[in-house]
């Protein structure tokens, strides 16, 4: 099969257009018309249905689309590698993330990170979808529970627990429970246990509604539910590191906790020598373990 003709293949397919293409490409849009009818002479195939407002594949097209989509992906991946200097990290770095952990841990620290290495690009990707590490959607992800896909390299770098937190100021005005009962007489602020979250964060809410919680703000993220606490609005369901950021925050009820959540960082093996996913790994590895500290003095004292 005509490397080339997959190359204008591809961009056709990804545009939707041919003329749309041919601009990407630099060539004229009789040029990859021809070029893409060479290709489906080569495969006795139809690969596109031609419409007056553009191209749409054909199933046949579409498993075309699919194995050039996972071409360009690799050669990406390859390219990202030959561009890492032996002595400087620069360039892009996609890392995908959960919004919360993006939001009230990341976010906040990375720019330690520019310090270090200013020629870096971070594409941050927030979302509670999990990316495709191998198939290159990212370079590097930081997930709530050990990757299961395959060919990836992981290390844990700590546990969290989700916990309840008010404000001082929320708690002078409306009490400070002293039972699971005593919330009855509280706003609940969390996610909805439906939302794509941490299972035992899910459970956690679920438990706590059981008392008939007169009144409720559910926010499908954990940014969301500490804008509402830190403004006096009722009691959170936060992962435990938020009060890092926000020491004026309270625990209520301190027995009240989830089960652990494992939190892992991983990225594709072929990535192993990357530049840039190294100095992010030990970047983070060095802001949990100062995380780690702090949070164990405070605890103890």
């Amino acid at each position: 099969m005509d490397w080339d003709k997959l190359r204008i293949f591809h961009a056709v397919a990804d545009r939707g257009s041919l003329t749309h293409a041919g601009e990407v490409l630099h060539l004229s849009q009789s040029a990859v018309s021809r070029q893409i009818r060479a290709l489906e002479e080569s495969l006795d195939t139809t690969l596109f249905h031609r419409h007056a407002r553009g191209l749409i594949l054909t199933e046949q097209g579409e498993l075309l689309f699919e194995a050039t989509q996972a071409m360009a992906k690799r050669l990406e991946a390859a390219s990202a590698r030959i561009r890492d200097s032996e002595d400087e990290v620069f360039g892009e770095l996609r890392v995908t993330t959960t919004m919360g952990f993006g939001t009230l841990w990341l976010a906040p620290r990375l720019a330690r990170l520019y310090e270090k290495f200013p020629a870096l690009k971070i594409d941050l990707m927030l979302e509670e979808r999990v990316l495709d590490l191998p198939m290159r959607e990212a370079d590097v992800a930081i997930r709530m529970k050990e990757p299961s896909q395959a060919d990836l390299i992981r290390r844990r770098l700590m546990n969290i627990r989700m916990r309840l937190y008010a404000t001082p100021e929320y708690l002078a005005r409306n009490g400070t429970p002293q039972t699971m009962a005593d919330m009855s007489r509280h706003r609940l602020i969390c996610q909805h246990p439906g939302t794509p979250q941490v299972a035992s964060g899910a459970r956690m809410v679920q438990e706590i509604m059981a008392y008939d919680i007169p009144s409720t703000l559910h926010v499908n993220n954990y940014f969301g539910v500490q804008q509402a606490v830190i403004n006096h609005l009722g009691i959170g369901v936060l992962p435990d590191y938020t009060t890092e950021e926000y020491p004026q925050l309270v625990r209520v009820l301190d027995d009240v906790e989830s089960g652990e959540v494992p939190v892992f960082l991983a990225y594709p093996e072929e990535l192993r020598h990357s530049k840039r996913v190294a100095a992010f790994r030990d970047f983070v590895t060095e802001e949990i373990t100062s995380f780690r500290r702090s949070h164990n003095h405070s605890q103890n004292s």
